[in-house]
């Protein structure tokens, strides 16, 4: 009871600190370290019980970064893979190596599911975790915003409120956003951020990286496989334009195309993100089954996804209203998966 009092008050924390927007970030960087709560610091301002993980009394710390003359940090429950952002000086910070973090933490979700990802590495396409919660019947939704000149499918979104919400409110889905996206795309981004105030959605921000870059060569030296990608840039800006725009990173990632290779995926786990794929791209007819992690793309390029998505939802109306068809927190379905 303790335990989900704690994660209640930790995933509270985050949805108050939803809106906050970082004007002007400095110094942002990896850093890893164990965050316990400051003895100094009452326990009303911070409004997070001690997590008990691996016996530790703390959270994992993944970023730090300067902001409005304070230094911040985003953290990770890696129990329940939520993340927040809180002021460092709220917390005691031991300072910890990427190997440290992955045995001190090596029975939680967190770390269970990076090992899951990175068993996949191989792959040249969707490396990465594609399949979540199959004991239960439901889908996960990730819906990837890659860089556009069209308008946001708001369909899309309207379609999942209106079938889920007198079973599931705010209703559960992921979204992969990249950086050039964000930039020409301000009052959809506004619009989507207005659906998670009302309520209506419950959003997952997954790092989609902050250029996506196309080109004609062949997978092996596409998107983030081109010559002269800079990870840095792609993963570390990605975070803090999100930041600037009032969205928590998530402690996942989904590589452009879903194409990379052991090496990216590697170094992708230790910016200390899991890689997310899909076993159901609607657009290439993958179908669905219980427990999949759906794709589709609601940047205007991809009509025939959308169409496949309305038509799957109008199968499922009775299976929705009856509670057999649900949607996953991309978040709580791997904490289930990994628990």
């Amino acid at each position: 009871m303790l335990k989900f009092k704690a994660l209640f008050i930790f995933v509270l924390l985050s949805t108050c600190l939803y809106a906050q927007k970082f004007e002007s970030i400095s110094r942002y960087k990896v850093n890893y370290a164990l965050a316990r709560i400051n003895s100094k610091t009452p326990i009303k301002d911070i409004n997070l019980g001690p997590q008990s993980i691996c016996g530790i009394d703390a959270l994992l710390v993944i970023r730090s970064f300067t902001a409005n003359a304070q230094k911040y940090i985003l953290l990770i429950n890696p129990n329940s893979l939520d993340t927040k952002v809180d002021l460092a000086s709220k917390y005691t910070l031991s300072s910890l190596k990427y190997p440290n973090v992955l045995a001190i933490f090596k029975n939680t979700a967190y770390v269970k599911a990076l090992e899951a990802a990175a068993a996949k590495d191989v792959q040249l396409q969707n490396a990465g975790i594609d399949h979540a919660f199959p004991n239960e019947k439901g889908i996960t939704l990730t819906i990837d915003l890659c860089p556009s000149h069209k308008a946001l499918d708001r369909i899309i979104f309207q379609s999942v409120f209106d079938e889920f919400k007198k079973i599931e409110q705010p209703a559960p889905l992921a979204i992969s956003v990249s950086g050039k996206w964000m930039l020409k795309h301000e009052d959809d981004l506004n619009w989507l951020k207005s659906l998670v105030a009302q309520k209506e959605l419950n959003i997952t921000w997954v790092n989609h990286s902050y250029n996506h870059e196309v080109n004609q060569l062949p997978l092996a030296e596409n998107f983030l496989l081109a010559p002269g990608t800079n990870l840095d840039v792609e993963v570390l800006e990605n975070e803090k334009l999100m930041l600037k725009n009032g969205l928590t990173p998530s402690v996942f990632f989904r590589f452009p195309g879903l194409v990379s290779d052991k090496a990216i995926v590697d170094k992708i786990e230790t910016y200390a993100l899991i890689p997310i794929g899909s076993d159901a791209w609607l657009a290439k007819g993958q179908q669905p089954n219980a427990g999949s992690i759906v794709l589709i793309h609601g940047n205007g390029n991809e009509e025939i996804g959308v169409k496949d998505f309305i038509r799957l939802l109008k199968t499922k109306q009775t299976d929705v209203k009856n509670k057999q068809w649900l949607l996953f927190d991309l978040r709580q379905a791997l904490e289930k998966e990994f628990e």
